[in-house]
């Protein structure tokens, strides 16, 4: 009778175990399973230079999405980061002009040298989000409001600085956004925010903040000075997603550069498991967000999808997503 008793509650807690396990890595096997089927469907989906294209594709996006799960995170949001993009990808694209180019923005001297515009670029984010930053902490306005103002105005100022598409970029400049070096970038800022968030105070803080932002503060954490800094890493993200698009295609375009990327970039946090509610975040979970919706981008477009069936798709998917994620929390309490 005792061992039948004890085989029986290895049984529950292996049955346990396999729940928990599917559990935790659902996200992946729904990846899984969209890949078998669309390779099914369409068989050249599953080639590598197709998923070449994927992963290139994408990789702007995640960089953005690796930067915008800190402000979900914290129970916040950046809506400015697509028109941050923008605006980086046209200054950064306006020193990186040729000297003969026939449409120069800047004329009296040619490119600069690339690690300083990529340099130049990374400050201006850096500068936006300190200023997001500290309007969110200091003013309480929420976060919404606040980066759909910055969104707006970021948006204006890159059309303000130039009214046509700026081209003819210097190959120096355009070495990051060719090959495997935009996937590489990608990579590196997936590493990066893996360590912010797992490794650091920073992101030990931030867990606290969104958790419940009034005993963070009793417990001795400067919420203001870590929301500071959590938005100068979003921008500073999507500042980089600027650079390589710019370096990607050649060109930046004041008026399309961006337009709803941080919407791509939320939608792949918020499948990835990202919890609204804030305190809940795992950076594997968002790199299968990631590559979630790549497929559904690429995978649609394959298979002859609409442009406007491809947004429903991906709507129906974040609503769906956010769903699962009060219900979950409903349980939880």
């Amino acid at each position: 009778m005792e061992a039948e008793k004890n085989t029986r509650a290895d049984s529950d807690k292996k049955q346990l175990a396999l729940k928990q396990l599917v559990s935790q890595n659902s996200i992946w096997l729904a990846l899984i399973v969209m890949v078998l089927l669309v390779s099914i469907l369409r068989p050249q989906f599953f080639t590598s230079d197709n998923l070449f294209t994927l992963l290139q594709g994408e990789s702007i996006k995640g960089v953005m999405a690796f930067g915008v799960m800190f402000a979900i995170l914290s129970k916040g949001i950046d809506l400015s980061m697509g028109s941050v993009v923008a605006l980086v990808a046209v200054i950064c694209a306006s020193f990186a002009q040729n000297a003969d180019a026939a449409n120069r923005l800047l004329g009296g001297f040619g490119p600069l040298p690339a690690p300083v515009i990529w340099l130049i670029g990374i400050a201006i984010g850096l500068i936006i989000g300190c200023v997001i930053g500290a309007l969110i902490a200091y003013t309480k306005i929420p976060a919404f409001i606040a980066t759909l103002g910055a969104q707006l105005i970021c948006r204006a100022l890159s059309k303000m600085y130039s009214t046509q598409p700026v081209s003819n970029l210097s190959p120096s400049f355009r070495v990051i956004g060719r090959g495997n070096t935009i996937i590489i970038i990608f990579v590196i800022f997936f590493i990066i925010g893996a360590f912010l968030l797992t490794q650091t105070r920073f992101g030990k803080n931030i867990y606290a903040i969104g958790g419940n932002d009034q005993a963070a503060q009793v417990a001795g954490i400067n919420v203001e000075k870590n929301i500071i800094k959590l938005y100068a890493w979003c921008s500073m993200c999507a500042a980089v997603g600027g650079i390589l698009l710019a370096a990607r295609t050649g060109s930046a375009d004041p008026s399309t550069y961006g337009l709803n990327y941080e919407l791509d970039a939320i939608a792949a946090a918020t499948i990835g498991g990202t919890s609204h509610s804030g305190g809940i975040c795992r950076v594997t979970g968002v790199l299968a967000g990631i590559l979630i919706m790549g497929v559904i981008n690429n995978g649609l477009v394959i298979l002859g999808v609409d442009d406007n069936m491809t947004n429903v798709i991906k709507g129906l998917i974040i609503v769906g997503a956010v769903i699962f994620d009060m219900r979950k929390n409903v349980k939880r309490a």
